[in-house]
């Protein structure tokens, strides 16, 4: 189907591209079959509706190749794809807002804080307050922009992980730290229960990272290298509790989602992670006592279990190399134990 058989009847001069703000922005892989814009649009944008697209559509927000289509345009392999505005993105409009921080260092160029589970870190589609960002802007003026325009933001972590973030509060700060991240040299050191038992006491998991092209809203390994970025994540076995363990997981690559994609790749995939399956009986017996301590182990642990624990990095100003750690937060301790019991009362 050509694309302009396929155009609304709207006024290119008042939708000019240059008029309106870029939202969204995709590319069709080359394996891509015909597909729906609206329905290719659902597979990328979280929390998006199938109704507020097909509104977009109809208004002349969506365009492919430069031009406005129908929300039943079918999306070919190299399509561009992108969803326009007449009003900036929300993310970029950021709202100082009063919220605690929980800082566990600061300094005149950086700070460290501890971020709970649940935080989103900066805004984005369907979470435009609340974040840390917003947090941060009201705590701290004239903070420098990262790369994607971010305040103060050096590196991020999920909205359901905790734990450290380091916050530059200068420019040559955003440098000196990015530089580390990039070159791999700060220390990232995460704490994660996992469904199974993981057999080798410590090992490495390599394989490049990339969208999962069925499904965008999740990444996944390419092993052979064919997509994505490379990714190293070293663990170690801390405690082993029955038909979950307990693991430290080292980052050398700095990816979307790396820890949560490479144990699900080595077949142990995050404790009540629900984007990648986790929120399931994994492991264990069909016994109905079991499907009620694991439920409850799902409420005591309402979120994939993984907390950034330790950060280190070298000072931008001192060259002093600062290591800081923090403790487990309520919620996984609870999980931890109620497993760490469940699994004493099966050996005995």
């Amino acid at each position: 189907m050509d694309i302009s058989d396929n155009q609304e009847d709207f006024s290119q001069d008042e939708l000019s591209q240059d008029d309106l703000y870029e939202h969204h922005s995709f590319v069709a892989s080359k394996g891509q079959e015909p597909l729906r814009v609206d329905k290719f649009l659902m597979n990328f944008i979280e929390n998006a509706t199938r109704n507020k697209i097909q509104q977009a559509a109809k208004k002349g927000h969506i365009w492919v190749n430069g031009s406005i289509v129908k929300q039943n345009y079918k999306v070919k392999a190299g399509d561009e794809v992108k969803v326009m505005f007449e009003h900036p993105p929300y993310e970029f409009l950021l709202t100082p807002e009063s919220i605690p921080l929980d800082i566990v260092y600061e300094d005149d160029v950086l700070l460290v804080v501890n971020k709970p589970a649940g935080m989103v870190v900066h805004p984005g589609h369907g979470n435009y307050s609340g974040t840390l960002i917003n947090a941060l802007v009201y705590h701290f003026e004239n903070l420098p922009n990262n790369s994607s325009d971010r305040p103060g933001l050096v590196h991020r972590i999920d909205k359901d992980t905790s734990g450290l973030l380091v916050i530059a509060k200068t420019e040559s700060a955003m440098t000196y730290l990015a530089q580390q991240f990039f070159e791999k040299t700060s220390e990232r050191e995460y704490v994660a229960l996992v469904w199974g038992n993981v057999e080798e006491d410590e090992g490495t998991i390599e394989g490049h990272i990339a969208r999962n092209p069925k499904n965008r809203l999740q990444m996944m390994v390419f092993p052979d290298g064919s997509d994505g970025k490379e990714a190293v994540t070293h663990y170690k076995v801390i405690e082993r509790l029955g038909y979950v363990t307990l693991v430290s997981c080292k980052l050398e690559t700095g990816r979307t989602h790396q820890i949560r994609v490479h144990m699900k790749y080595i077949g142990h995939t995050l404790f009540n992670d629900e984007r990648y399956g986790g929120d399931k009986i994994l492991k264990g017996t069909t016994f109905t006592k079991y499907k009620q301590f694991v439920d409850n182990a799902f409420k005591e642990l309402p979120r994939q279990a993984l907390h950034a624990k330790t950060l280190g990095f070298e000072h931008p100003v001192t060259g002093e190399f600062m290591r800081f750690d923090s403790e487990l937060p309520e919620d996984m301790v609870n999980g931890i134990e109620k497993w760490r019991g469940y699994a004493k009362h099966h050996e005995s």
